[in-house]
């Protein structure tokens, strides 16, 4: 496991290295929830994908991302809001060796 940092902001971009995969996070909040692209060597993986407590960002292998990511309530069970990123709501990368089998 490995916490991606965020900050509170409603709206975001991150580039980070995972695992040999060069990845642009963005993070966006509407007013019907948080939402979560990524891309890898600039090509979309997933775009649109609602942010969830503890709910799997990426969930299938075919996709051709290795790991996945979560977002993780600190302090209950509530789905992510971004005045609450990188304190409360933590962004997660679970490794390939960290995920269930498929």
């Amino acid at each position: 496991m490995l916490e991606v940092p965020v900050q509170p902001l409603a709206r975001q971009s991150l580039q980070v290295q995972l695992e040999n995969q060069p990845c642009t996070i963005t993070i966006y909040q509407y007013a019907y929830g948080l939402f979560f692209d990524l891309t890898v060597n600039g090509a979309l993986v997933i775009g649109g994908v609602i942010a969830q407590n503890l709910n799997r960002l990426v969930r299938s292998s075919y996709l051709g991302f290795t790991g996945d990511f979560v977002f993780f309530d600190t302090e209950g069970e509530n789905d992510p809001i971004y005045t609450g990123l990188g304190s409360r709501y933590r962004l997660i990368y679970l490794t390939e060796a960290e995920l269930p089998e498929e």
